[in-house]
């Protein structure tokens, strides 16, 4: 089962008792209070999941690592790119 899946499945079940609970189809007759809650609860849980979301991004982009044999790697390839390139005549 993939990630997509997952989320699908737990989204699919959270709105089912979010819409079960909100719109009342069974006639459990929530106190007021609880009602008043249930309905803007989605909205609720879009800003926690933008929050979950930007905490995230700002932790792997705060502790990504820099790979330094990788860079010099690249580096020296380069420099053999450019000798190569200029045996054939090409200018820099």
């Amino acid at each position: 089962m993939t990630k997509l899946v997952q989320w699908l499945c737990g989204l699919a079940l959270l709105g089912t008792a979010w819409a079960t609970l909100a719109l009342d189809p069974l006639g459990l007759h929530l106190p007021l209070p609880c009602q008043q809650v249930l309905w803007p609860f989605p909205v609720y849980l879009l800003v926690a999941f933008g929050c979950y979301s930007l905490a995230t991004v700002g932790y792997r982009l705060a502790t990504f690592n820099d790979c330094e044999a990788a860079a010099k790697e690249l580096q020296e390839q380069i420099r053999e790119a450019r000798a190569d390139l200029s045996r054939r005549g090409l200018k820099f």
